[in-house]
């Protein structure tokens, strides 16, 4: 049955996170924090685009958000079948997660690639998360969808100064583009806003790359089963990337 015990309008982000943090998946409260920032900045009636949603977690977030503002999450996800993405059992444990949160009036599952639907998408949104397939290619790809946005609208990225591939693109297509810039980021979800940036704007996306070399030293530890060297070297006892 649908979580419905709170009116989604009066519910506060740790209420709202308290639905979502059921849902297996790689999001922080810190990240969820920022994602539910950014949704709540919406004017009411507005859409946002994920792609890449797993089993729901993020995807929950920004649905308890939107349907309190009369909203719409656009889900993007083709899941792949195979043993890293699950297919259709991962689909399954989604729109299960979707009903239990009672969010399927707000959710609506778009099951294609992101790359593949781009060009011939007319449906409006005011928000981006990008959380999809981790390779340069792709997410090269997907900041295209950046072109749909309003001025001003936030574009946020999962992942961005951890994984190898979304970090390339943030470099090679983000540092030197004319209309996205940084503001911050939670671990490794970024926070980008369409509009002008300025030199500063810049200089916070170089100011990152430390962290991101740590967090590459740190998967080549874990890769090497030397986990207790990156707990010693950089403070990272856990069996999983830093995310």
């Amino acid at each position: 049955m649908p979580d419905s015990s709170l009116t989604p309008s009066r519910q506060t982000f740790d209420e709202v996170w308290a639905v979502a943090d059921r849902i297996p998946g790689w999001m922080t409260k810190g990240q969820a924090e920022l994602l539910d920032e950014q949704a709540r900045r919406l004017p009411d009636g507005s859409a946002v685009l994920e792609i890449g949603s797993h089993q729901g977690r993020s995807t929950v977030m920004l649905g308890r958000v939107m349907q309190a503002k009369r909203g719409r999450v656009f889900a993007v996800d083709p899941f792949i079948d195979g043993k890293l993405f699950g297919g259709r059992k991962t689909r399954d444990s989604f729109e299960a997660h979707i009903a239990e949160a009672g969010v399927e009036d707000t959710v609506e599952l778009v099951c294609d690639y992101s790359t593949k639907i781009r060009s011939s998408w007319d449906r409006p949104f005011q928000m981006l998360y990008i959380d999809g397939k981790h390779d340069y290619w792709t997410y090269s790809d997907d900041l295209k969808w950046r072109v749909h946005l309003p001025e001003g609208a936030p574009v946020l990225v999962h992942d961005c100064f951890s994984s190898i591939g979304v970090t390339l693109g943030t470099l090679l297509h983000v540092l030197p583009a004319k209309d996205l810039r940084y503001e911050r980021r939670a671990g490794s979800m970024a926070l980008f806003r369409v509009g002008k940036p300025s030199r500063a704007d810049r200089l916070r996306i170089l100011a990152e790359l430390p962290w991101w070399v740590r967090n590459v030293l740190v998967k080549v530890l874990l890769r090497l089963r030397l986990r207790p060297v990156a707990k010693v070297v950089f403070k990272h006892d856990s069996p999983y990337d830093p995310y």
